[in-house]
């Protein structure tokens, strides 16, 4: 799918030698989208009355439900044109993939991969400052690592992917999304994975629609957290590294008591933090981050995702929100609520593996 629909026309002219128009396009484009609207909806609504039949016949192995949530422009309506009163707001999106994976009698890999214990990698995935990064300004010595056998190629493998994207409250997007893992008969799967990241709504979603799935929280999340209360609790450079390789290894290992041990004793040390401390405060980056993982505990049980063969990050559906974003962001493009909408499903079609829009 091209990123406009004036690309689009002059590709259409091209190589298939069609004259139409840009304004044309995005006619098209928005009438196929409010026919996948009305039909995605429809389903979602048979769900609900419990009269919504497996599309798929085949009984899959391993399933995963990723969701996450990504920002598109969009402008007031009924302004005349151009940008009126733009803003940006959230658009959500699922991955549901169905997975190859082996189960396995013990945890296939106990120790963090090599990249957890890279200093700049942490700081690049955890969108840190690399100027702040322990080890770079200051010198510090790597803490030991702990040899681990012959890694196994644990991870999942995506076989089939199908997508959700709307613009819709977390309430209609739960519907969606239950509709049409309902559809592609995962819940006849024998494991079952809903992976998400912190906002309280994922689980609201998981809770009333995925109960019967193992709760994941995104590993690559609860590491950002724990490298910044490794940081806020202050010390030298090489005692913020070795406070994050701890807590990093426990929650790796499903160790996270101890972890949250060690946080409850910082913020005991540095002291709680006062009604109108700023957000960069340090008492309030540590009891935000003793806060996430307090609250995510549950699903924080690694060890036992890998032995299941199952996924311990969101990285399917945060790949898949930038590839919804190479159509919806961009210079210049601002969406009106029924334009965004339309859109987004011609996208999540184009991006899925069952030929839906043939």
């Amino acid at each position: 799918m091209l990123p406009s629909f004036e690309l689009a026309a002059r590709t259409l002219r091209l190589l298939a030698d069609v004259s139409i128009s840009g304004r044309h396009v995005g006619r098209l484009t928005e009438a196929v989208g409010a026919e996948l609207v009305a039909t995605r909806d429809e389903q979602a609504e048979a769900h609900r009355r419990r009269k919504l039949d497996a599309r798929v016949p085949n009984t899959p192995d391993v399933v995963a439900v990723e969701v996450d949530g990504g920002r598109y422009p969009c402008r007031a309506e009924g302004q005349g044109c151009g940008a009126r009163s733009p803003q940006w707001r959230e658009d959500k999106v699922a991955c549901l993939v169905t997975l190859t994976s082996t189960a396995h009698d013990t945890d296939p890999q106990p120790e963090p991969p090599a990249c957890f214990l890279d200093r700049k990698h942490v700081g690049n995935m955890t969108q840190c400052s690399v100027a702040r990064e322990p080890g770079i300004a200051g010198g510090a010595a790597d803490p030991p690592v702990v040899s681990s056998p012959e890694r196994i190629d644990w991870q999942p493998e995506r076989v089939v992917r199908t997508c959700v994207a709307t613009t819709r409250d977390s309430e209609a997007f739960g519907r969606l999304v239950g509709a049409e893992a309902k559809a592609r008969n995962f819940e006849a799967a024998g494991r079952r994975a809903f992976v998400g990241d912190g906002p309280a709504y994922n689980w609201a979603i998981q809770k009333r629609w995925f109960a019967e799935y193992v709760a994941v929280v995104d590993v690559i999340h609860v590491l950002g957290y724990v490298w910044q209360a490794a940081r806020a609790s202050g010390g030298s450079d090489a005692e913020q590294w070795n406070r994050y390789v701890r807590g990093m290894r426990g929650c790796w290992q499903g160790r996270v008591s101890e972890v949250l041990a060690e946080m409850d004793r910082e913020q005991e040390r540095i002291g709680e933090p006062p009604e109108d401390a700023e957000d960069t405060d340090v008492r309030v980056v540590l009891e935000r981050a003793c806060g996430y993982l307090k609250n995510n505990v549950a699903r924080m049980k690694y060890p036992g995702y890998r032995k299941a063969g199952l996924p311990v990050t969101s990285s399917w559906v945060e790949s898949l929100i930038k590839e919804v974003n190479y159509r919806v962001k961009g210079t210049e493009k601002f969406w009106n609520e029924d334009g965004a909408e339309s859109v987004l499903a011609v996208r999540a079609a184009v991006l899925s593996d069952d030929e839906r829009l043939q």
